[in-house]
């Protein structure tokens, strides 16, 4: 594993509203395989973008859902005065889910970039082809903006032969939630984003994208993002008495399984996080990690989902970085 592109060392806080147990807890009970289609978390008609579809409606009371008031047109911001989090699509006991990476000094241009360049994590991996997209843009205010994103050239209005349906889907996902998740500032939120539609356009016309129409709208978290993720803190090497990492995750009863593996899978450091919250959706939490009597060298961060069933449901959702310590 490779640690993330220069990251944002800390996350605001939030205060997460309440919301229905029913969600959390089918989406913490939710099993499946890890093929392509697995528990596909978009193939319902409308994850392939009905304009009519609003998430901030559907997930008014999750963290993610909150929407970033007062947005403006982005086109002509300086690339270094926002954070981009590119998602990329991992395996996890539900299927095909999303992560979120973290790139600074970024841009719109830049974050459509990221995502056909690829993740830096190797545990991930893009469904957006390589040079479909020429860049993106933002025109509105907040949910009432439309992005627009413009193709390569015509020929990626249909979904390549090579390419299945649900993976053409999720690549779409790739994108609106990317989008959506570009902030302003020199500090990142996980729980912010702006929830426009995305267009795409050839020559200034709407078309399809992958044989997906314009007017995409982002899935329902608990649908299309994995169950925990590590976001900050291990952009770099860590040294002296320990560092701090921070995440989002739905996990029973917010609680988050961290540990600290070396090369050969022995466990140094071991502990938990607690989350904002649990039911309903994803929610920050934050993990010091006490490196006293800890060598130097590679190790492994494993953060996880509580598994109350014994892997009864498919065990734990996972996600993991590459930490030198110096």
């Amino acid at each position: 594993m490779r640690p993330h592109r220069s990251v944002s060392q800390h996350l605001r806080r939030t205060v997460p509203g309440l919301a229905a147990a029913v969600l959390a807890l089918g989406a913490l009970s939710a099993c499946g395989d890890d093929s392509e289609n697995a528990d596909d978390p978009a193939t319902s008609p409308a994850a392939e973008s009905s304009p009519t579809e609003e998430t901030t409606t559907a997930d008014a009371t999750t963290p993610a859902a909150t929407e970033t008031a007062g947005t403006e047109d982005t086109t002509d911001r300086a690339a270094g005065d926002q954070i981009a989090s590119p998602f990329f699509v991992g395996r996890t006991p539900q299927g095909q889910r999303l992560y979120r990476e973290l790139i600074t000094e970024a841009s719109l241009d830049g974050a459509v970039t990221a995502l056909m360049d690829g993740p830096t994590d190797p545990d991930y991996r893009t469904l957006v082809p390589t040079d479909s997209l020429a860049g993106a843009s933002f025109d509105g205010v907040g949910k009432k903006g439309t992005f627009t994103v413009e193709l390569a050239d015509g020929s990626w209005t249909d979904r390549p032969g090579d390419m299945t349906a649900a993976q053409a889907r999720l690549a779409v996902q790739q994108l609106v939630w990317t989008l959506q998740t570009v902030q302003e500032g020199d500090s990142y939120d996980p729980t912010q984003r702006t929830a426009a539609p995305v267009d795409f356009v050839v020559d200034g016309e709407r078309v399809d994208y992958l044989g997906v129409p314009s007017g995409a709208t982002a899935r329902p978290e608990l649908r299309i993002l994995a169950s925990v993720n590590i976001i900050g803190g291990v952009d770099a090497p860590v040294s002296g008495r320990g560092f701090e990492v921070t995440g989002m995750a739905s996990s029973f009863e917010a609680n988050v399984p961290w540990r600290l593996v070396t090369a050969g899978g022995a466990v140094v450091v071991r502990s938990n996080a607690t989350a904002e919250g649990w039911m309903g959706g994803l929610y920050p939490w934050t993990a010091p990690i006490d490196l006293s009597g800890v060598a130097p060298g590679e190790y492994t961060l494993i953060a996880s989902t509580d598994d109350p069933s014994g892997g009864e449901g498919g065990g734990p959702t996972e996600d993991s970085k590459a930490i030198t310590v110096e």
